[in-house]
């Protein structure tokens, strides 16, 4: 492959300072990523302004190490990528001012990317022939959606969450178990040594549509611990994933079948979890669907998936104006 197409990408809309290089959305030449876990577990979730003071601290030595790493230097880019939204609105402002000032002085084009789009794109890192259509469960903190990818850039909206995220939901079952922070890891950690079947949580809206529902979830949990203080933090963890995981499957596989697809894919945070990526690829080789589960570093924030859906971006729609802003509630752009 030519260096041609070659995009930086950079990602700070939450707390993960986070740059890449990567040549036709497909070939990572470098992904460097540094996390702020530490920063904030001690108040058990992320605090806006220290997470974009760290960012400000952060993104120079994080980019100049992923232009070292990939042998690429500003004078080889054609063209800067950063995440525009949904996030924290100073986090976002950091990435986008850092990404124009850079595309000014290399003098190449600057895309802005969805953050969510940029999650369907790290299956496409990581399996280059994939192709649509398909059906993408994307589930993280802050986002649990079912969307049908028809073509690159064009997706329709099968269900999303009423309420709390899947990711929302570990995290703040963790808190309230004492697990710490991050969530999601957390819970996946003490679940390996709990009993799945020890209590039988509620699977809101299991048979209902597309949509999810986490809240009463995390409400029983809180609820029952307090009615058994006594009973094993393993198994209330193991318990809840359980009926996490029961949902997401149950609702991919419908929304699959409904729109005719035999591919599905996965992205976000919450697609890291081992239980949910065991029992995805068993559900659809059970199903006769194809299963396309990213790595779990492309699964969290980074800023390889940012450079690839820019580079799609960029293809399809040209660069984005210098003028654009941090939109921090943006949503996936759907029919």
């Amino acid at each position: 492959m030519s260096d041609a197409d070659v995009l930086l990408g950079i990602e700070t809309s939450c707390d993960e300072t986070a740059a890449a290089v990567v040549a036709r959305g497909v070939d990572v030449r470098s992904s460097v990523v540094s996390s702020q876990v530490d920063l904030h577990a001690r108040f058990g979730g992320v605090v806006p302004e220290i997470a974009s003071r760290a960012h400000v601290e952060l993104l120079g030595p994080v980019v100049a190490e992923a232009l070292v790493e990939s042998g690429v230097g500003g004078e080889d880019l054609d063209a800067v990528a950063a995440t525009v939204g949904p996030g924290l609105v100073g986090s976002l402002l950091v990435g986008l001012a850092a990404a124009k000032a850079l595309a000014l002085v290399w003098g190449v084009p600057f895309v802005g990317v969805n953050h969510l789009e940029a999650h369907l794109y790290a299956s496409f890192i990581d399996e280059p022939a994939l192709e649509p259509p398909m059906v993408a469960l994307l589930v993280s903190g802050g986002h649990t959606l079912l969307v049908a990818v028809d073509d690159h850039g064009r997706y329709r909206l099968l269900g999303s969450t009423i309420d709390d995220a899947a990711g929302e939901a570990f995290d703040k079952v963790a808190r309230f178990l004492g697990l710490g922070y991050p969530g999601g890891p957390a819970i996946d950690r003490t679940a390996l040594t709990g009993d799945p079947t020890a209590i039988d949580f509620p699977r809101a809206m299991l048979d209902q549509g597309y949509d999810f529902s986490f809240s009463g979830l995390k409400t029983a949990v809180v609820t029952h611990v307090r009615r058994h203080p006594d009973v094993a933090t393993d198994d209330v963890a193991a318990s809840f994933q359980q009926a996490v995981v029961d949902v997401l499957v149950a609702k991919t596989l419908r929304a699959a079948r409904h729109a005719g697809v035999s591919r599905v894919c996965i992205g976000g945070g919450v697609a890291a979890n081992s239980l949910l990526r065991e029992r995805l690829l068993d559900a659809c080789a059970g199903e006769g669907f194809e299963c396309f589960l990213p790595s779990r570093s492309m699964c969290t924030d980074n800023a390889a998936m940012v450079a690839a859906a820019g580079w799609w971006r960029l293809k399809n729609d040209g660069p984005t104006g210098l003028d654009a802003g941090a939109q921090p509630n943006l949503r996936l752009p759907v029919a």
